[in-house]
């Protein structure tokens, strides 16, 4: 849990040694997720009245959506990031162990940043292939590393998403496209090996949606004080025909 509060609520340059210059166009990524979301819909005109954080985890972009949007839906299948992201919406930070190496660990604090009304976020559990009945749909969804975390990818592309957008409404999909089979059977990877896992999506998507801006959007992964992942999510924008 503490990796993902980390991931959440701070900036990369509090998660770095002393010293250390953090990575170009490195930011806090579900906080950057969220921007970006918010910076299409301004160029391409559309009003948010409804989001959807899909894959939430401890709910850092859900926050982030409710500055510009009145109704903001986060659903993880975990209940302990849940419960974690309705802790934080209560009380507004929460204190964790942030580990520095073996069993050293230092007090850090995750917050919600000031100046949004947590009020609009709502949150709660749902599997992103078996969602609850009488959601409705969005003008805004985020599915932030969330593809290559499901049994069945194809399906998420193909039939829920599409059910989730409401026409003219955006999508953003990031995913480094790191395949595993503790996670998706490898029969339904995207990759395979005559295509990528881009291209596939595009393939899955096409029906119900133009592509309208693709992107690199580097981010950091703290294991303890002197060991990180570096690693490229695959961030695509989409417009719901």
């Amino acid at each position: 849990m503490a990796e993902y509060l980390a991931f959440h609520y701070l900036d990369p340059a509090d998660l770095l040694p002393k010293g250390v210059p953090t990575p170009r166009q490195v930011s806090n990524f579900p906080a950057t997720c969220a921007r970006l979301l918010l910076v299409q819909a301004k160029a391409r005109k559309v009003r948010p009245c409804r989001a959807l954080d899909l894959g939430c985890a401890v709910g850092r972009s859900s926050f982030e959506l409710a500055r510009r949007v009145p109704e903001v839906l986060g659903i993880d299948i975990s209940r302990s990031f849940i419960r974690t992201a309705r802790k934080l919406q209560n009380r507004g930070k929460l204190g964790f162990k942030l580990l520095e190496e073996g069993c050293l660990t230092r007090n850090a604090v995750a917050r919600v940043p000031a100046g949004i009304d947590k009020a609009r976020v709502r949150f709660t559990t749902g599997d992103a292939l078996r969602l609850p009945k009488g959601l409705g749909s969005f003008d805004l969804v985020l599915a932030a590393n969330l593809i290559d975390r499901v049994p069945d990818p194809k399906r998420l592309l193909s039939k829920i998403l599409p059910s989730l957008v409401r026409c003219g409404g955006l999508l953003l999909l990031t995913s480094p496209y790191t395949w595993s089979a503790d996670f998706t059977p490898p029969a339904n990877w995207l990759a395979s090996h005559s295509t990528d896992s881009f291209s596939a999506l595009r393939s899955h998507l096409r029906s119900s949606f133009r592509l309208i801006h693709r992107q690199n959007l580097p981010f950091l992964l703290r294991e303890h004080r002197r060991k990180f992942q570096f690693t490229f999510a695959d961030a695509t924008f989409w417009k719901r025909l």
